[in-house]
């Protein structure tokens, strides 16, 4: 019977449950839990396995740049970087709340690291994540439009909780790419986050856009309800090679 209880667990995909319930029966039947107890054990132990298998499979998709987790993350005065503003971005919960995250500062302060360690700390918590660099996300807007997949590949777009942009600015943005982004922000306005990380300060990025209309109709989705973050400090490229 027990075996048959095992199997059938394996049969319907109970897998968390069947290597909970093989470790129950290696044990002398003396020290076996009682039925209430097991029920709670099985049951807690599905679960823990199927947060950890959507975890993978969040991180797996993600595409994040960096191998980058909230621990790795230095906290200082020099780097203008608080433990407490990372501890407020740590719980997640900007993102139940739709707001965006805002890194700025000069090459190599660290900017995309962090990004990845925030969008590693997302997929932890459950939320699916996209990272995208610029170059990255002309090329996948290109390649939607020449196979008539734009709406499809929007819809993959929005069911993300948080879209991670890197490299934001550091090459002219094409009409075409300004269009799928504000599409991209009004779908996600106040549902989701978008996080940027760029090496323009924000006070540059309507000029950036050279296009008043589309440059208002953007920042106005990403600037009010955003966490800004201002790296300084020097480049920190050395340590990230020794962490990667």
């Amino acid at each position: 019977m027990k075996n048959e209880t095992l199997h059938s667990m394996k049969r319907i995909k109970l897998n968390g449950m069947a290597s909970a319930y093989e470790a129950i029966l290696s044990m002398p039947v003396n020290q076996h839990p009682t039925t209430h107890d097991m029920v709670a054990t099985l049951m807690d132990a599905e679960v823990q396995h199927r947060a950890q298998r959507r975890m993978d499979l969040y991180l797996r998709l993600s595409k994040l740049r960096y191998h980058a987790t909230m621990a790795d993350i230095q906290c200082s005065e020099s780097r203008n970087l608080k433990a407490d503003q990372l501890a407020i971005l740590a719980d997640g919960s900007y993102l139940q709340r739709g707001e965006n995250i805002l890194i700025t500062g000069a090459t190599g302060s660290g900017k995309s690291f962090l990004a990845c360690a925030l969008g590693h700390q997302a997929c932890v918590i459950g939320h699916r994540t996209l990272y995208y660099n610029m170059n990255r996300l002309t090329e996948q807007i290109a390649l939607a439009k020449t196979d008539g997949t734009v709406i499809k590949w929007l819809d993959r777009m929005k069911r993300a909780k948080l879209i991670i942009l890197d490299d934001f600015g550091l090459q002219p943005i094409a009409q075409n790419v300004k269009l799928i982004l504000l599409q991209i922000l009004e779908d996600r306005y106040e549902e989701s986050s978008i996080m940027i990380c760029s090496q323009l300060p924000v006070s540059k990025w309507y000029e950036y856009f050279d296009e008043p209309t589309l440059a208002d109709a953007i920042l106005d989705r990403i600037i009010p309800k955003a966490h800004r973050i201002e790296l300084k400090g020097k480049s920190r490229r050395k340590n990230l090679k020794q962490l990667s």
